[in-house]
């Protein structure tokens, strides 16, 4: 008997919102997860119920990036009914199995988004082709609180990245200093050449945008929402990115606008 056609057909588009900013930049259009995500920005929503929520959203922009990035390929496997029938096999295709892939955590706000999709990755692709990375990074702030730059204690890379998908989990994407650090530690000092960069975020700024766009355009970036609550009202009725030089998303002190506050802290339940 012919194989089914339809198991070998692959159509993913993925739903996005319309903008001005590169083409890597992808900002998702799910009003299922939008509201999963005001909930998490709510000064309610403490833990165990964040770390929740925080897992839906992840496990939305990790389906999302993997549907769009990576390949597949064709497998033929026994179903249960091959008891009954010989017709019971699927033929068609699948993620391909041969995928590399490394999971950066960006310590501490990354730890359980990094958690969250490397177990993931691990159920979908064979567990000794992933691996998690971790960085120990943190903002470095002057005496008015205001970002200088990253302050990175430590790391531990455990192998090369050839032919990866790596993978930045970082829920706020606010200045782009520690994405920006991290990538180009990794172009930089990790061997090998990745297949791709894709840094995955609850919420962006204009601001981080225009940074990663600068210093790493080739990375892929995924994010429920773009948070540019302090540009000017007419930049606001506008679609994203067409009044760059009018787009705000950061206080002074660099915190997002309406944001979610410090998800670090909430995440940890540590408040220092």
């Amino acid at each position: 008997m012919a194989d089914d056609s339809e198991f070998f057909k692959t159509n993913f588009k993925i739903s996005q919102k319309e903008h001005c900013f590169s083409s890597n930049v992808h900002l998702l259009d799910n009003l299922y997860i939008q509201t999963i995500l005001t909930q998490l920005c709510e000064p309610s929503t403490v833990q165990p119920m964040l770390n929740k929520l925080v897992g839906i959203c992840y496990e939305e922009l990790l389906r999302v990036s993997v549907n769009t990035l990576f390949e597949s390929e064709v497998v033929k496997k026994e179903t249960r009914m091959i008891e009954f029938t010989k017709e019971g096999n699927f033929h068609g295709k699948n993620i391909d199995q041969k995928t590399r892939a490394v999971v950066v955590d960006l310590a501490r706000a990354g730890t359980w988004p990094s958690h969250q999709c490397f177990e993931d990755l691990s159920y979908l692709i064979g567990p000794s082709l992933i691996r998690q990375d971790h960085f120990y990074i943190n903002r470095s702030v002057n005496e008015n609180g205001q970002v200088t730059g990253v302050d990175v204690s430590g790391s531990k890379i455990g192998g090369d990245q050839e032919d990866s998908f790596v993978f930045f989990p970082d829920p706020m994407g606010a200045t782009g200093g520690s994405i920006s650090h991290c990538v180009d530690y990794y172009k930089k000092e990790v061997k090998g050449k990745a297949k791709k960069y894709i840094a995955l975020h609850l919420i962006i700024t204009p601001e981080y945008i225009e940074r990663m766009t600068k210093d790493h355009p080739d990375v892929e970036i995924f994010a429920l929402r773009l948070d540019r609550g302090l540009s000017s009202e007419e930049a606001l009725r506008n679609i994203p990115g067409k009044l760059k030089d009018q787009e705000r998303g950061l206080t002074d002190n660099q915190y997002i606008v309406p944001g979610a506050g410090g998800v670090g802290e909430v995440l940890n339940n540590s408040f220092v």
